[in-house]
């Protein structure tokens, strides 16, 4: 995925609501933009921190701007890393990669339909994989951005009452003799694998590891993050041990 226009730059003052961010700008200026990630940003929204902006030009919305990476200080000593943590983004970046033959075990289908209703608790799965003759794939993506340890990432950032539910949902649908597989989108590239964050929310954890051994497949793919694009380019380990 290719930013239409080049991001803006700046310097984060503070995130607050959840969905506001005060930034700022290099070039001058302070703004409040929109911030599209309701979870905790573990890591990812220390005041100070370089981060990118994308700019609208629709007279309709409240705030023109809107947060999309961040440069983040990495678990172990080196380089600042970026970060994105739009929240909107996965799906897209899941489908392109999908598409592209990037993500080998989902390719083959003849369509991907996205946002389609399913399962016993009012879900609804980010992308429905279909092809005549062979059982439909649901795929659950999740946004990746935290990493406590040099070289690994974990998810959830906060509980995850919502994440749970839907590895319960893909475990029926397993059930059911369709595929099921929850896909990590971990939008940062210093890390080689995901870990469920059993410290923060060991439901999901468990959750999680039932739904694997219930026959649900877990990938994750990393993500190459700079300030013109964000594409996921290689598959990265998951340790549930």
């Amino acid at each position: 995925m290719k930013f239409p226009a080049p991001l803006v730059e700046g310097r984060l003052v503070r995130r607050y609501k959840r969905f506001l961010a005060d930034v700022e700008l290099r070039s001058g200026g302070t703004v409040t933009a929109a911030c599209p990630n309701t979870g905790s940003m573990l890591g990812c929204c220390e005041p100070g921190s370089p981060v990118w902006l994308s700019e609208s030009d629709s007279p309709t919305r409240k705030y023109r701007h809107t947060w999309e990476m961040v440069a983040v200080k990495p678990a172990a000593s080196g380089r600042a890393v970026m970060v994105g943590i739009n929240t909107g983004l996965p799906n897209r970046l899941v489908a392109e990669a999908i598409e592209a033959g990037v993500v080998e075990e989902l390719t083959g289908y003849a369509s991907i339909r996205r946002e389609v209703a399913f399962g016993e608790e009012r879900s609804r799965v980010d992308l429905l994989l279909e092809s005549p003759g062979r059982p439909a794939c649901y795929v659950e993506v999740k946004n990746v951005t935290a990493a406590v340890t040099a070289g690994v990432a974990i998810f959830p950032d906060a509980v995850s009452e919502r994440g749970a539910k839907h590895l319960r949902e893909l475990a029926r649908l397993k059930g059911r003799g369709l595929r099921a597989v929850q896909l990590y989108c971990v939008q940062r590239g210093d890390v080689d694998e995901v870990r469920p964050a059993d410290a923060i929310d060991p439901v999901y954890g468990r959750t999680l590891r039932e739904a694997m051994g219930a026959g649900v497949e877990v990938l994750a793919y990393r993500a190459k993050v700079t300030t013109t694009s964000i594409v996921l380019d290689r598959r990265i380990a998951v340790d549930c041990i």
